[in-house]
C-alpha cells in the first residue's frame, strides 16, 4: 500500500526526514516511534501528499502522492495531531460535508453519520456548531470523518490526545478492526504501550532517520535480554 523510497525533506538548512525506506502492506498496522522532531509528523504528511518531498518518492496504491491526483487522495484519509474542523458547521453538517466531498452516495452517508455519532457519543451534539466542542469532541469528529469514507489507508498522528478512556478503547478496537478488513493503518504516537497494543510493526525515527524498523518481538530479539520497549526505544534515541 505504501512504499517510501530514499524519502529525504528539508525545511532550509533543517534536515527533517534523512533518507528513509520503508514498505507497508495493505492491511498493516505500522506505527512511528520517535522524540519531539524527529521527523514522524513530516513523513505522515508527505505520504498523505500534504508536503512534496526534497529528494526521493512515495507511492501510495501504486500512484506517486506527489502527483497530488483524485485516485490517491480517494484512496486515504488524513487525522492530524490537532483536529481541523470548520467551526460555523455543526458536527452533523461536517460529516455530511465529506460524504460529499468523496461522492458518498447520500442515503449511505446520512445513515453513517448517524451511527458514527451514536458510536462517540456525539449525538446530543451532532447538531451544535464546532465552535463549541472541546479538543476531544473535535477528535471525535474529525475520526468519524476518517471513517466515514471507509478508506484504503488511514494515517493519524497522535490520534488519542484529548479523548476520555472509554473513546480511547473504541478507537484502538475500531482501528484493528479496520486492519482486519484489509485497511492500512500509518501511526504515529508518543505512547510506546498503545504502540506495543495495536502495531504490526513499529519504526523508530531520530533526527530524521528511522533506525530500527520491525515487529516488536524483532525489535526486542535484537535488545538484550528481557529489555522493555520503553528501554530499547531510550537507547536509540539517546543523544551522544
Amino acid at each position: 500500500m505504501i512504499e517510501i523510497k530514499e524519502l529525504s525533506k528539508r525545511f532550509g538548512n533543517t534536515i527533517a526526514v534523512d533518507n528513509i525506506s520503508l514498505s507497508i502492506e495493505a492491511g498493516e498496522f505500522f506505527t512511528m516511534l520517535g522524540p519531539n522532531g524527529a521527523g514522524k509528523t513530516t513523513t505522515l504528511k508527505v505520504v498523505a501528499g500534504l508536503l512534496n518531498p526534497t529528494s526521493g518518492r512515495v507511492n501510495v496504491g501504486g500512484v506517486d502522492v506527489t502527483a497530488k491526483t483524485a485516485k490517491t487522495k480517494g484512496l486515504m484519509c488524513f487525522i492530524p495531531d490537532i483536529p481541523f474542523v470548520y467551526e460555523k458547521l455543526t458536527g452533523r453538517e461536517f460529516l455530511y460535508f465529506i460524504g460529499e466531498l468523496y461522492s458518498i452516495d447520500k442515503t449511505y452517508y446520512r445513515k453513517d453519520t448517524e451511527r458514527l455519532l451514536e458510536l462517540f457519543s456525539m449525538q446530543d451534539y451532532g447538531d451544535q456548531l464546532m465552535e463549541g466542542y472541546s479538543h476531544g469532541m473535535r477528535q471525535k469528529i474529525v475520526i468519524s470523518s476518517a471513517l466515514l469514507p471507509s478508506p484504503k489507508l488511514i494515517i493519524i498522528d497522535e490520534p488519542m490526545v484529548g479523548l476520555d478512556p472509554k473513546s480511547i478503547r473504541l478507537v484502538k478496537d475500531m482501528l484493528k478492526t479496520k486492519t482486519k478488513e484489509g485497511t492500512t493503518i500509518l501511526m504515529s504516537t508518543h505512547t510506546l504501550e498503545l504502540a506495543e497494543e495495536v502495531s504490526d510493526r513499529i519504526g523508530i525515527i531520530h533526527h530524521g532517520k528511522l533506525v530500527a524498523q520491525g515487529s516488536i518481538d524483532e525489535i526486542k530479539e535484537k535488545a538484550e535480554k528481557n529489555e522493555k520497549l520503553e528501554d530499547i526505544f531510550l537507547k536509540m534515541t539517546a543523544e551522544a
